[in-house]
C-alpha cells in the first residue's frame, strides 16, 4: 500500500469515527455474546444463510460466493474474521448484503437485532487498546439503556488489504 492510499484510508476511517460520534441509524447484529452496529446506509438487504460455493485457497473466513440475482457476491463470515469462539449455522444465521465502495459483499452474522437511532450523546469513542488488539475497525461504543453496541466501520473492515475483496485501484 502506498503512502497516498494509506492516508486516504486513515482519512476515511476518521470520517467514519466522526459520523458514528454524530449518531444516526445503525443496523444491529450479534456475533457471539456481543452486539455490533453498522451504518444502515451500507446495508443493501438481509438474507437467510445459504451454503456458498467454496473458492479454492480462500482464507477460512471467506466462505465462498453466491449468485445474487446475477451478481457474484463473496461471503465473509464475520464470526471467523473477528475470532468469535463459535460459528454455528442455524435458523437465526443471516447474511447482511453490503454495498462497500461500489462492490456487493455478504457478511455472515449470528442474527440481526434491529435498527437503532443513536443520538450524538449516546456514542463514546472506542477505548485505546494495546497494539495486540486490532480496534481499527471500531468507530465507537453506543449505549442505549442497558445495551452496549460496538459500532463498526464495515467499509474499512471489508476493504482492508487482508480481506482481498476490494481492489484499491478501483476508487
Amino acid at each position: 500500500m502506498n503512502m497516498i492510499t494509506d492516508a486516504t484510508h486513515v482519512a476515511q476511517h476518521e470520517a467514519a469515527r466522526a459520523a458514528a460520534a454524530a449518531g444516526g441509524e445503525f443496523l444491529t447484529f450479534r456475533l457471539g455474546a456481543e452486539e455490533y452496529g453498522i451504518d444502515i446506509l451500507k446495508v443493501q438487504e438481509i438474507r437467510s444463510y445459504e451454503q456458498p460455493t467454496r473458492i479454492a485457497n480462500a482464507p477460512p473466513f471467506v466462505k465462498g460466493v453466491v449468485n445474487l440475482r446475477g451478481v457474484i457476491v463473496p461471503i465473509v463470515d464475520l464470526r471467523l474474521k473477528l475470532a468469535c469462539e463459535t460459528a454455528e449455522y442455524n435458523s437465526f444465521t443471516v447474511v447482511i448484503v453490503l454495498n462497500v465502495r461500489g462492490r456487493v459483499v455478504g457478511a455472515v452474522v449470528d442474527s440481526v437485532s434491529d435498527v437503532l437511532e443513536l443520538g450524538a450523546g449516546t456514542v463514546k469513542p472506542a477505548p485505546e487498546m494495546s497494539t495486540a488488539v486490532d480496534t481499527s475497525f471500531i468507530t465507537g461504543i453506543g449505549s442505549i439503556n442497558e445495551r452496549m453496541l460496538i459500532l463498526m466501520d464495515i467499509e474499512a473492515l471489508m476493504s482492508s488489504a487482508e480481506m482481498g475483496l476490494i481492489n484499491d485501484a478501483r476508487h
